[in-house]
């Protein structure tokens, strides 16, 4: 590894950790953020020619913080300092900052991170753009990217979510044991969208949005070190490995969306699938089911499937069942139907799933899977009707493409049998 892959490594690693301990000690984003980059800058310059510290994340902080003060030094020169009190926690110390850091302030200053950029002053939209930022230290321009919105755009974004996190008078002591469970699912549902901003990318957008998906995971997994026994964790970053083992299979060579069923699973990353199906065992064994560990064991029931055919629907079906319960939702119940109807029949499925019409009627996903319903059944003309719409629908070139083959099928077995298109 050369010099720049090991220190950008190093430096991605200790970012959340020392931001975090930074903010501790001067009480705004800004200022820590700048602290952190600062004690970056002189990591490539001395690292290179000493080594790695014994800590990288101590040295960071103790470089990071001695930088930010000489700063108020030079731009108060007339000034004197304010008291050590007034901007950092009494209990700080550079000597304990030269040495290892210890364990519980590594936790919960991650974790005051994290709450922060899950404040619930912030819109999601916010809340993320935050997060990439602040935590996992992506530019602005690469989360512009990501996002496809203008970088000034995504610097407006967050620039308005670390003033609305000035103005709500953020506590930046170590949150107690009921803010840590309260605040803890507000952190896994930002990792979770992080993650579906990237997972839900089209074809032509995948490999520019396949980023989002592997921070999340990192998150997750960041996540996860701090609550090593929490199931719902465990479940959280099993899912996410399930569902981006399958990133190479989910699109073929034009870009075209790949259905799970007809997906080559020679390409899914058996490494990620093995992490995820450990995690999830894990999960289960604690005997206290979630939304996440629900989710969790579908995919885990789809990686273990060798072919299509070996697929466990009736547990599958079962599941969703479960999710119907701890999560209701007419999404859930519209997944649940798809495995319904492999166990069931697409008619059964499809009366579980008329009652949603109303409140999906804006929804591609529902008409889709309503026209596959439709087409099964021979009801022809009324799967035109709702693949047309699925169309109409569509959130991207991807989807609208994959409903057009279905309709292009439904229309070849349209054709009269002595029709010339029949011939071709």
């Amino acid at each position: 590894m050369n010099d720049t892959a090991w220190i950008d490594a190093a430096l991605t690693s200790a970012r959340p950790q020392a931001v975090g301990a930074l903010l501790r000690y001067f009480r705004n984003l800004d200022t820590a953020e700048e602290a952190f980059q600062n004690a970056c800058l002189r990591a490539l310059k001395s690292w290179p020619q000493n080594g790695p510290p014994r800590d990288p994340a101590a040295w960071l902080i103790m470089v990071g913080r001695n930088a930010a003060i000489d700063e108020v030094r030079r731009s108060h020169k007339q000034e004197p300092l304010p008291d050590d009190a007034a901007i950092s926690d009494l209990d700080d110390a550079e000597e304990e900052l030269a040495d290892r850091l210890d364990g519980s302030h590594y936790r919960d200053d991650i974790l005051r991170l994290l709450f922060i950029c899950c404040h619930p002053d912030l819109p999601a939209t916010q809340q993320i753009g935050l997060a990439l930022r602040i935590v996992s230290g992506l530019t602005v321009k690469q989360i512009a990217r990501a996002f496809l919105v203008s970088e000034p755009a995504m610097e407006q974004r967050i620039t308005r979510a670390k003033a609305r996190v000035a103005n709500a008078g953020v506590a930046f002591e170590t949150p107690g044991a009921v803010e840590r469970s309260e605040r803890l699912a507000a952190v896994a549902a930002m990792i979770y969208l992080i993650f579906n901003e990237g997972y839900s990318a089209s074809g032509e957008t995948s490999e520019i949005r396949k980023p989002l998906c592997e921070e999340a995971i990192r998150l997750a997994r960041l996540l996860l070190r701090l609550f090593q026994s929490e199931p719902e964790i465990m479940g959280l970053t099993a899912l996410l490995l399930l569902q981006h083992a399958r990133a190479a299979a989910r699109f073929d060579a034009s870009g075209e969306l790949v259905l799970l069923d007809d997906q080559d699973r020679t390409l899914w990353n058996q490494k990620l699938i093995a992490e995820g199906l450990a995690l999830i065992d894990k999960a289960v064994r604690h005997r206290s089911p979630g939304p996440y560990q629900v989710q969790a064991a579908i995919a885990a029931l789809h990686a273990r499937a060798v072919k299509p055919e070996d697929t466990d629907w009736v547990q599958i079906d079962l599941l969703y069942g479960s999710l119907e319960i701890l999560q209701p939702s007419p999404v859930v119940t519209l997944n649940r139907a798809v495995a319904a109807s492999k166990v069931r029949g697409p008619e059964a499925a499809l009366q579980m799933i008329e009652p949603l019409g109303d409140r999906l009627s804006n929804y591609f996903h529902y008409f889709g899977v309503r026209g596959a319903f439709l087409m099964q059944l021979g009801r022809k003309e009324e799967a035109r009707v709702a693949f047309d719409r699925a169309i109409a629908l569509a959130n991207t070139s991807a989807e609208a493409a994959h409903i057009r083959m279905h309709l292009d099928r439904l229309m070849r077995d349209s054709q009269p049998s002595g029709s010339t298109a029949t011939k071709k």
